[in-house]
């Protein structure tokens, strides 16, 4: 599941229609659900704040690549414990390099093919794409390096920062970014063995869209 931006992240109170939807997804009353914050560089303000909206219903923890002084190293294998993981958003370019770097895209889909859910915000879900926008070099650019486990381009804050959309239909025109989709803060793209299965949003005028070179189509969208 692709957030465009909503989530525990965007929430006063850390609750979050879309979290409750992953949670629900996974099948299982208490899920083992891990926070990756690469893209973040691991901020531990970040984790703290998934971990206090995830640990009263949840068995809940974070991968941790950085290893830094005041947090230790996470082995990535502990990946493949998990039902549920859940990316955070932040430079999209940072974290491809460092999850290559770590073997983490290997242990990723042997995570999946047993059942693990991916999810991802922002950087996280712009990483499943074979390309995205991103602001990881400052301005907005367009980057095709992603995993290409989903198909096309992703935009996340499709609607919510000015010039996202403008620059993606853009790129998309021009050939410089594949076909692909632009979602809105709140809203959320759900996968299924590499095909749009659903497209719902945590408010009532969240919107996603198919852009293509000719076209920007709007989506349906089911609302939480």
């Amino acid at each position: 599941m692709t957030l465009g931006g909503g989530g525990f992240s965007m929430a006063e109170d850390g609750a979050s229609a879309l979290d409750d939807l992953l949670l629900g997804l996974t099948g299982k009353r208490r899920p083992r659900v891990c926070f990756v914050g690469t893209a973040s560089g691991d901020s531990s303000a970040y984790r703290e704040r998934f971990l206090d909206a995830f640990r009263s219903r949840a068995e809940a923890s974070a991968l941790v690549l950085f290893g830094q002084a005041t947090h230790d190293y996470t082995p990535p294998e502990t990946l493949l414990e998990q039902d549920l993981v859940y990316v955070g958003g932040g430079s999209t370019a940072n974290l491809l390099a460092l999850w290559r770097l770590h073997g983490v895209p290997a242990l990723l889909e042997r995570a999946a093919a047993s059942g693990t859910i991916l999810a991802g915000i922002s950087a996280g879900m712009n990483c499943w794409y074979e390309a995205s926008s991103t602001d990881s070099f400052g301005p907005l650019a367009p980057l095709r390096d992603g995993l290409g486990w989903l198909p096309g381009s992703a935009c996340p804050h499709y609607l919510g920062e000015e010039g996202r959309a403008e620059r993606f239909r853009g790129w998309i025109a021009e050939g410089t970014l594949p076909p692909g989709y632009g979602a809105d803060d709140g809203v959320a793209l759900v996968w299924r063995d590499g095909v749009l299965a659903d497209v719902v949003s945590e408010r009532a005028d969240g919107q996603a869209f198919a852009v293509t070179a000719e076209d920007e189509t709007p989506l349906d969208v089911r609302v939480l």
